[in-house]
């Protein structure tokens, strides 16, 4: 992170989704970008702990937020026009949705930066999911590099991260939940279970954002 600062002259921007282990690139990133803007998505699906997670960090971490929702294609809307698209089986729907809800917002909150971003870091894990294991630390997509920091950090580093700096964790944890995302599309795990099954009724393991 210190040497995209310095490559890019401080023009860096984060995505967060206020997830289950959002917290650590949050602290790691304002530690070296005190004013770093956070970029997160609203889709209006969001669990409430999640909101209430987001407030605590953004407090806590003193956060430079900035939230995209979708204006144009409000929750009430989409319903409307496409139905309930998250109960579909279709991969059509899901990549609809994820369209609508994640990706379009992401890219709008972005590019209405000022400076613009040349560099968005993001908390990925190779561990989280097959396609994560294979991304590269740094890529090029969208007009700007997007920067891993976290790529290669093991579930147990990430444990002793959250412990070693007291940082606060998401209400939904403690009900059993190891990824979090819309209150439709997520639920606890169960023992021996992958915890991706746990997203999306287990058909699909991204949303459209990072894959």
């Amino acid at each position: 992170i210190q040497s995209a600062m310095m490559e890019f002259d401080g023009r860096l921007a984060m995505s967060t989704s206020f997830g289950i282990q959002s917290a650590i690139l949050l602290h790691l990133a304002t530690q070296v970008k005190p004013d770093i803007p956070i970029v997160w998505v609203d889709t209006g699906y969001l669990p409430e702990e999640t909101y209430h997670y987001a407030e605590t960090l953004r407090e806590t971490l003193n956060l430079n937020l900035h939230i995209g929702t979708n204006s144009q294609w409000t929750p009430a809307r989409m319903e409307a026009i496409h139905g309930k698209l998250w109960e579909s089986e279709e991969a059509a729907a899901h990549g609809l949705y994820g369209k609508m809800r994640k990706v379009e917002p992401m890219q709008a909150a972005l590019n209405s930066l000022e400076p613009n971003p040349m560099v968005l870091l993001s908390g990925l894990r190779a561990a989280q999911t097959k396609a994560r294991a294979n991304m590269k630390p740094i890529s090029f997509t969208q007009g700007r590099f997007k920067l891993l920091p976290l790529l290669q950090m093991s579930d147990e580093a990430v444990a002793d991260y959250f412990d070693q700096y007291d940082l606060p964790r998401h209400p939904l944890e403690s009900k059993g939940y190891v990824t979090v995302g819309d209150w439709h599309s997520s639920r606890p795990v169960e023992e021996g279970e992958d915890p991706r099954n746990t997203r999306f009724g287990g058909k699909f393991q991204e949303c459209g954002l990072h894959v």
